[in-house]
């Protein structure tokens, strides 16, 4: 169960990940904006999303580090923008974990299915 570094960006995520794949010679990037994901007429995306990223990853020197530009309206701090994320095909360790994390920390959204995998978020500590 890898766990890889999520670095978040206020709207300059792009321009970071493109900077970081040039440095370190990857791969270029496939990146995934918040306007690729489908039409929730309960959650409508504002017009400046759609074009941020909401995920890119790059293998950088044998490690998987991770990109997010954070959503409009959420908050963001300079030196506080860093997460891990843990990554696993097995449903169970996950859910065993998320329920272990969750009596320290406090659940920023429920573990569930999305259009991308089973996710969910945590702050602890």
């Amino acid at each position: 169960m890898p766990i890889h570094a999520y670095l978040n960006f206020a709207g300059n995520c792009r321009e970071a990940v493109e900077y970081y794949a040039k440095v370190f010679k990857t791969e270029k990037p496939k990146i995934m904006s918040f306007g690729d994901m489908p039409d929730n007429p309960q959650y409508p995306l504002p017009k400046e999303a759609k074009t941020m990223v909401m995920h890119t990853r790059l293998e950088i020197l044998g490690s998987t580090v991770m990109f997010s530009d954070v959503f409009p309206g959420m908050p963001f701090t300079v030196g506080s923008n860093i997460s891990l994320s843990v990554v696993t095909d097995n449903a169970e360790e996950l859910k065993t974990a998320f329920h272990q994390l969750q009596e320290g920390g406090k659940v920023e959204m429920e573990l569930q299915e999305t259009s991308w995998s089973v996710y969910n978020y945590i702050s602890s500590w």
